[in-house]
């Protein structure tokens, strides 16, 4: 950047499936906390120094004493983690949701430390399991409060019960007292992703309402003490993409709010960006921006530059510029540690079913259960962070059986997949094909398997252009050739993963999509595949 431009910031400033944004600032550095779901370390954290340049540096729930998702569904595991920092530790609030669907929701609330950012971090402390969206908020007087939503199951009630607020004892690491209903949410309704600050003799508390769809939005409301009553903002939400069809940034919500050392103010928020298609699938996931805001004289907060529509590019605040590296395009797994771009489903990744030391230049994983299971998934992925990119890999593998396989997949959950795998059959032995599960139903996209040499080299790719996905193979890595037809990326998405009976939600979509390397085995043989590197390139 030349000295006399004036620097702007490019959203999303997340990209990919970065929800549910949390951001923290201790001294010169920022911080943001996103949801994982049923991704495995827990809670991703990025760095800045300037808002402008980001760079993924840790996931603090590595271990299972502090997140044990085996057997969670899809689209649960963590949601919405509050960040924050108050005399020499860091705290992070997390649900660890174990059901979502139908009435009920199990969310179990915990809290864990750190005198660092990059840990270690401690065991988790229960909190409760009333409801989701905890987050911790530090009074002046030097005591801490839980706030969060509450869910009723209850017919004819508003499952969003309201945001409740609950003494957090350090000493006895627990909840004490009464839970106080603070706030009944505005017209929009489903109240949720609550966040409490503090400035000139108000508290201020930041809501996302509206629902994490098209509709959502951020509601602000204050009051003079504590418990209220809160006022909500006379202007109605402060940001939302609602009707607003022509934008780029849809979804607009669920924010949280930082002051910078320059003394300006910013809120990031989640967003989704929709494909091309009638219903606006976004296989991006949800993402993450950032938004320059101001307050008014009333003292509301207001959006830099006026309205409440979130803008595709923000003027920076006054701080140095500080970018990172690039990201490497290839992984070579020669590190001696794996990249952190890679998550696991539910579980730790471990060397009894990953392991990148036992042939060094190779990612060997053992193959455990289905593509379906939500359990013992033997896959390594990372995610997709632009309508238009190419992934590709080496793989080498030798079945000896129908139930073992190995390759390539394009992965939004247990029910929504493509598969590129290497497998066999009796009658053509050692073969590549394509199969997928939509909405639970297992289908193939290769008339003709197509033989390979057992035991050879492959060389796999998947291309993604917008709402089209195609796979390819080479046997040498230059001669490369189509397989199966181009196929729907537009239903590896939040929107397509969604199902709706009956007024009551059987299945979410909240994770985006991911690229990622898998083995299987179903007779329980654990068959490894080796890959020799992962190559992820974006084209826009």
């Amino acid at each position: 950047m030349k000295s006399h431009e004036l620097p702007r910031i490019q959203n999303p400033i997340l990209r990919g499936f970065n929800p549910d944004p949390s951001i923290l600032r201790v001294g010169d550095d920022y911080y943001v906390a996103t949801s994982t779901f049923q991704w495995f370390p827990g809670v991703q954290i990025h760095h800045s120094r300037d808002l402008i340049h980001w760079q993924l540096i840790t996931r603090p729930l590595d271990r299972l004493s502090q997140l044990n998702m085996l057997g969670n569904p899809d689209s649960g595991g963590v949601w919405a983690p509050c960040l924050t920092f108050h005399e020499g530790l860091f705290y992070l609030v997390y649900t660890d949701v174990k059901s979502h669907a139908g009435a009920y929701k199990d969310t179990h609330n915990y809290v864990v430390t750190a005198p660092d950012i990059m840990g270690p971090w401690s065991d988790p402390v229960y909190l409760n399991s009333s409801g989701f969206d905890p987050s911790l908020f530090h009074d002046d007087g030097g005591k801490k409060w839980l706030v969060n939503m509450q869910w009723d199951y209850r017919k004819d009630r508003d499952p969003f019960n309201g945001i409740y607020l609950q003494e957090y004892s350090e000493e006895k690491q627990q909840l004490i007292g009464p839970s106080y209903l603070i706030y009944k949410g505005s017209e929009l309704g489903l109240t949720e992703g609550p966040h409490l600050y503090k400035k000139d003799g108000y508290y201020y508390l930041m809501v996302a309402e509206g629902g994490t769809s098209y509709e959502h939005a951020v509601t602000l409301a204050r009051s003079s003490t504590l418990f209220g009553p809160y006022e909500t903002d006379p202007l109605g939400p402060m940001l939302t993409a609602n009707h607003k069809p022509e934008l780029k940034l849809q979804k607009a919500g669920h924010a949280s709010l930082v002051h910078t050392t320059s003394d300006e103010w910013y809120i990031v928020h989640l967003c989704g960006r929709p494909l091309a298609t009638e219903d606006k699938r976004c296989n991006l996931g949800r993402e993450t921006s950032i938004q320059r805001c101001e307050w008014s004289e009333e003292g509301w907060l207001r959006l830099s530059g006026g309205g409440n529509a979130p803008l595709d590019d923000v003027q920076a605040p006054a701080l140095p510029w500080h970018p990172f590296p690039a990201s490497k395009e290839i992984d070579n797994f020669e590190a001696g540690v794996l990249d952190i771009q890679w998550q696991s489903l539910r579980q730790p990744i471990r060397e009894d079913w990953l392991s990148i030391t036992e042939r060094p230049g190779y990612l060997r994983l053992r193959g455990m259960e289905s593509p379906n299971s939500r359990f013992r998934h033997s896959l390594a992925a990372r995610r997709q962070q632009a309508f238009r990119c190419e992934a590709e890999t080496a793989a080498e593998f030798e079945p000896n059986s129908y139930q073992q396989m190995a390759g390539l997949i394009y992965y939004y959950n247990s029910q929504n997949y493509y598969y590129l795998r290497i497998g066999y059959d009796e009658s053509v032995g050692t073969n590549l094909a394509i199969l997928s599960n939509d909405h639970g139903v297992y289908n193939e996209h290769t008339d003709t398997h197509i033989p390979i040499p057992a035991g050879a080299r492959v060389y796999l790719r998947l291309t993604l252009h917008d709402t089209e996905l195609q796979f390819y193979y080479s046997l040498d890595g230059s001669d490369w050739k189509t397989i199966g037809p181009t196929l729907d990326a537009s239903k590896i998405s939040d929107e397509y993963a969604t199902h709706l009976v009956d007024g009551y939600f059987t299945d979410w979509g909240f994770t985006g999509a991911f690229i990622g390397l898998c083995a299987h085995d179903l007779s329980g043989g654990r068959k490894a595949a080796d890959f020799n590197y992962f190559r992820y390139v974006e084209k826009e």
